[in-house]
């Protein structure tokens, strides 16, 4: 939750015309000393004593320690390392969020030994400045800092941050804190190929994990062992990465193995779907889509997956009733409406297309797709008002000459000549070898009784051998 002072600093730069970039630079020192005692090192050691990994961490709580969850694995007990040299034992796992690659652990210290990093739900802004104070190689305390590159928002999983600062081995969990001091997310390296894969969890996950009873180490990696999600979520981890940076043959590689490790993993079906029907393989897309909703038939997201992978193949009205269900189970966001109302345009189902496209705008008034098929819709039915309606909004956000010569259309028949004129001219300006838009300016001009201007037209679509000409000849001589 954003802190009352952070509140105060933000509206403060605001009034004043601050500007951000320039006070991270100057305060970077300041905000990194702040910053550094709660931030933490975790190592970790087998049975009989020897490390097992080192990673990073930090206090969200007196006594509550972020880190990545592949951090703690395989790992029968770990020790929390402040930057001063103290050394306190880790007494336990609180939570685990295994797709996001995060741990809860529980690190008793002293009253007043540290002060924990406030978290902030808010999703960062692109180019926003930002540190991460991490623990590579075991050097406790080390520092980079950058921006945020991106926002990226992964379907069915939800928003990972890319960062410029580099993540080096054993910062793993460190906190990545924008310049008020906020934790925006959990740095991540994620080694896949011989690639080094950056970017941060955002921390709104850290807020979503529910505690539960204190697991020791131990008991963790017994019950890990026991079943194959863990290893299937690693992949899930791995997959996710690679779609952050939309290699999504690469991330389906790592989604498929999740599955065969996990074959009961719902999420990591619904992701192989959707990296199918990306790299168009949608029969397999709908398979694994289908696969996916069979085991969370409350999950409207793999609906509207099978609604995409449906309509591709040409299966419009299995489209429907999923887009149908998604809706149903509460997902009615502007692209599932679209979907819905693109297969039942397919069905000639026109009055059901027409309310899905008038909800799709609804929600999303400028969905430049939704206003083009609701004016394609209207025309159909001969409904030129709101015909007209809709392409002169749409002509603001997509002027070319289709837009123009279907305004123009609508006008013609409401028999509004200047109007009609004037899109049609804009429609032949934008394209002069429009030959449509040519014919309709001939037809406009015989039905104004301009025979002359009609006949310029006729000769122009002629010249060109357009299969328009004969039609406009037709008019000319009835």
């Amino acid at each position: 939750m954003t802190s009352l002072v952070g509140k105060l600093v933000l509206m403060l730069a605001l009034a004043s015309g601050f500007v951000l970039s320039a006070a991270a630079q100057d305060h970077l020192p300041e905000l990194v000393r702040r910053i550094k005692p709660s931030a933490v090192a975790i190592e970790t050691f087998d049975a009989r004593g020897e490390t097992v990994s080192r990673g990073s961490g930090f206090f969200i709580g007196r006594d509550r320690v972020i880190t990545n969850r592949h951090v703690i694995e395989r790992s029968t007990r770990a020790e929390a390392h402040l930057v001063d040299g103290r050394k306190f034992i880790v007494k336990g796992v609180l939570a685990v969020d295994g797709e996001g690659d995060l741990a809860l652990l529980q690190v008793d210290v002293p009253a007043g030994a540290i002060v924990p990093l406030p978290i902030v739900r808010n999703v960062p802004q692109e180019g926003e400045s930002i540190v991460v104070v991490g623990n590579p190689y075991g050097l406790e305390g080390s520092v980079s800092n950058g921006i945020v590159s991106a926002v990226r928002d992964i379907p069915g999983y939800g928003t990972i941050i890319q960062i410029t600062a580099p993540i080096s081995s054993g910062s793993s969990g460190s906190p990545v804190v924008n310049m008020y001091g906020q934790v925006i997310g959990v740095a991540t390296l994620q080694a896949a190929e011989g690639q080094s894969l950056n970017f941060a969890v955002p921390a709104d996950r850290i807020l979503q994990m529910k505690v539960g009873k204190l697991q020791s180490f131990t008991n963790l990696s017994t019950e890990t062992q026991k079943n194959n999600r863990a290893a299937a979520e690693r992949f899930y981890s791995q997959g996710v990465a690679q779609l952050s940076r939309d290699d999504f043959a690469r991330a389906l590689n790592y989604f498929e193995q999740a599955t065969q490790m996990e074959p009961a993993y719902a999420e990591a079906w619904y992701q192989a779907g959707y990296c199918y029907g990306v790299l168009g393989r949608h029969a397999e897309a709908l398979k694994a889509s289908q696969q996916a909703a069979k085991l969370r038939p409350d999950w409207s997201a793999s609906f509207v997956n099978i609604g995409v992978s449906s309509y591709a193949l040409g299966q419009y009205k299995e489209a429907v009733t999923a887009y149908q269900q998604a809706i149903r189970l509460n997902d009615d966001a502007p692209e599932t409406q679209y979907g819905l109302g693109l297969s039942l345009e397919r069905l000639d189902r026109t009055d059901e297309a027409i309310l899905a496209f008038r909800r799709t705008m609804a929600a999303k008034p400028d969905h430049v797709g939704a206003m083009e098929k609701l004016g394609d819709a209207y025309l159909k039915q001969k409904k030129w008002e709101p015909a007209t309606e809709i392409f002169e909004q749409l002509k603001a956000y997509k002027p070319e000459a289709k837009i123009f010569n279907s305004l123009g259309e609508a006008y013609l028949e409401l028999e509004k000549f200047d109007e009609s004129f004037a899109a049609f001219n804009n429609a032949v300006g934008f394209d002069p070898n429009f030959d449509r838009a040519r014919f309709n300016l001939g037809r406009a001009y015989i039905k104004q009784g301009d025979l002359v201007m009609a006949r310029a037209q006729y000769d122009l679509l002629k010249n060109s051998s357009s299969e328009w000409a004969d039609r406009l000849l037709v008019l000319l001589n009835p």
